[in-house]
């Protein structure tokens, strides 16, 4: 065997060692992807969370452990809860224009819109187990304390506006008492009794330091967390654009002060049915109207207006939609 003839058969099994080194080495990378790579199609990525939030014009600090992680739920859980956030996003376009002066006009800050989106999702319609009734859940005996009528025939918790002013003199009769917009949120949830006990008895100032119930400790955070979301949608995922928002409700006024015994009826003659005249006037109760001689309006949609094959012009905030 000549030097040459040496070479080669050297360089060959030289290539043939590295050919096989190099696939142990392949393999075992492959194998390594294999173990780290994701098993879902689509990564979860934790929201940031801000060292700070405002509520009601004060400043709230999230950098202590406590109050990064209460956030860090709420914000964490509204992310990812896509249906219901966008669903609340959506309704807010109806409401909102509704609840917003009513808020202003007596003095409440404009973050307790939000209030309301915690305490029924902005459904008109919702009864807790506990029997609370309508946007603002209210209980009867609260609602009748601040004004609302409640019988058989008609349930002033589930009429927006009607609803909205009684809530609106309890955050005010909150606040006289505690003059801290924290404390009157807590107490929406828990009753100013719970709450004014709780800060005697812990040595407490501020709810946020509060030993409470679950639902309590998590209430103002949940508030804080969906404020966060609908003010930087994009932000947290959600891209909406404005035929996707739900048209503000358009309808006529029809006054009555005398007791309607057919309700379906009265529906058919204003040209509208029976199914429509409920859904514009929840408070409604029964198939009849009992109105013991007060005056009330009755709403009757305008439902030429509510069409979907139709762009919906109507964005009350222009930071819930994509262009």
């Amino acid at each position: 065997m000549n030097f040459k003839t040496k070479n080669v058969i050297t360089l060959f099994a030289a290539l043939s060692v590295c050919f096989v080194a190099c696939l142990s080495i392949g393999s075992d990378d492959v194998e390594k992807v294999k173990e780290e790579r994701p098993l879902v199609s689509s990564l979860t990525v934790n929201p940031e969370i801000p060292k700070s939030v405002l509520f009601c014009g004060d400043t709230i600090d999230l950098t202590s452990y406590d109050m990064y992680e209460r956030f860090d739920r709420e914000l964490t859980s509204f992310t990812y809860f896509h249906s219901t956030t966008l669903l609340l996003i959506k309704r807010a376009n109806r409401y909102f224009p509704i609840i917003e002066p009513i808020l202003a006009a007596n003095g409440i800050p404009d973050d307790f819109k939000y209030l309301a989106v915690i305490e029924s999702n902005l459904d008109p319609n919702i009864v807790s187990p506990a029997r609370a009734a309508g946007m603002w859940q209210l209980m009867e005996a609260t609602a009748r304390e601040r004004g609302l009528v409640v019988h058989s025939t008609i349930d002033e918790r589930r009429h927006i506006q009607k609803s909205t002013e009684a809530a609106c003199r309890y955050l005010n009769e909150a606040y006289n008492r505690y003059g801290n917009w924290v404390n009157v949120a807590a107490a929406y949830n828990a009753g100013m009794g719970r709450i004014s006990g709780e800060l005697t008895r812990q040595n407490c100032d501020s709810a946020f330091d509060l030993w409470v119930v679950e639902e309590t400790s998590r209430y103002v955070f949940r508030i804080m967390a969906i404020k966060q979301i609908f003010e930087n949608p994009y932000k947290y995922g959600f891209v909406i654009r404005p035929q996707n928002l739900y048209k503000p409700q358009s309808v006529r006024e029809v006054s009555v002060s005398s007791d309607i015994q057919d309700l379906a009826e009265f529906a058919k003659e204003h040209g509208v049915s029976y199914a429509d005249l409920k859904r514009f006037n929840l408070w409604l109760r029964d198939r009849k109207l009992v109105t013991g001689g007060k005056k009330y309006k009755i709403d009757i949609p305008n439902k030429e207006e509510f069409s979907y094959d139709t762009p919906n012009s109507v964005v009350h905030d222009s930071r819930w939609v994509v262009k």
